[in-house]
């Protein structure tokens, strides 16, 4: 059932991944049985969705490195046993950009912690582990490069993506339960980031870069949506438009057999998205 399967996307909500299944459907013009539809084929165990359309498998993960974790480890074993070879693993979702302008696309061509450091550090069995969160540069450069001349509408943004531990104190966010810093410590750390090259925070990149680096899953790096982390009220959406053209161009370049025809209408108040992708055996 799934031995075909060459591409991974991953995002946190199952709507999101569920639309984003009925669109690779229509764009990519895979035919199902004749009287079939997509259904969520991890509906019975209720932790994740997982819809299939073709050689695509589309999984909602939750929020966080955490759930991500999870869910990598049990579809890296799914893709083991199923015999799969030479799949392409990405994420889309969204993230809060730092110096960038909202609705960016953001293409990462690293991750780094709330240290900054660019590693994923977890105790295992009572012991700091530490594991390289590496990206594929070249990767990132070549697909922004192509898509800049195939997607000209969207606006591509390169640099290193900041994971953090939690949604608020983690961020920076000064709305929380609990802020135990200024509003210009606040300032003061988002320049630290973006001195060095970080341009958007969410809260998976160390922990998908590692797991892929981990499985010697070739040729990673993300894509992401920001938005402007001073932004508190968004309108909400349910997924970003930004984010499917780029999806599917990478589906493309992977796979030279789809042929799309890929259109999208762009809002300013958008969110930006996040995809992190890798090739591997």
């Amino acid at each position: 059932m799934f031995g075909d399967v060459k591409f991974v996307c991953m995002g946190g909500t199952p709507s999101r991944m569920e639309q984003f299944a009925r669109l690779a459907k229509q764009e990519l013009d895979v035919k199902l049985p004749t009287g079939s539809d997509l259904c969520d084929l991890s509906h019975y165990a209720g932790r994740y969705s997982m819809y299939k359309v073709g050689p695509v498998l589309s999984v909602s993960h939750g929020m966080g490195a955490p759930s991500l974790s999870i869910l990598l480890h049990e579809v890296f074993k799914l893709l083991h046993y199923a015999h799969c070879r030479d799949v392409v693993v990405f994420r889309i979702g969204t993230s809060g950009g730092i110096g960038v302008p909202p609705g960016s696309v953001v293409v990462s061509t690293g991750a780094v912690n709330g240290l900054l450091r660019e590693a994923l550090e977890m105790p295992i069995l009572g012991k700091l582990v530490s594991r390289p969160a590496k990206m594929d540069k070249a990767l990132a450069e070549e697909i922004v490069a192509e898509a800049r001349r195939s997607l000209p509408e969207l606006n591509l943004v390169t640099g290193k993506t900041m994971c953090a531990d939690d949604f608020y104190e983690g961020q920076g966010r000064l709305d929380g339960a609990f802020c135990g810093y200024t509003e210009q410590e606040k300032l003061q750390f988002l320049e630290k980031l973006h001195s060095i090259g970080v341009v958007n925070i969410e809260m998976e990149a160390t922990l998908f870069a590692a797991m892929c680096h981990h499985a010697n899953i070739k040729e990673r790096c993300p894509i992401m949506e920001a938005r402007d982390p001073e932004v508190l009220c968004t309108p909400p959406i349910a997924l970003p438009k930004q984010s499917s053209p780029l999806t599917l161009y990478i589906l493309v370049k992977f796979h030279p057999p789809f042929r799309v025809r890929i259109s999208t209408s762009l809002h300013p108040m958008q969110k930006h998205c996040t995809v992190y992708i890798g090739q591997g055996q």
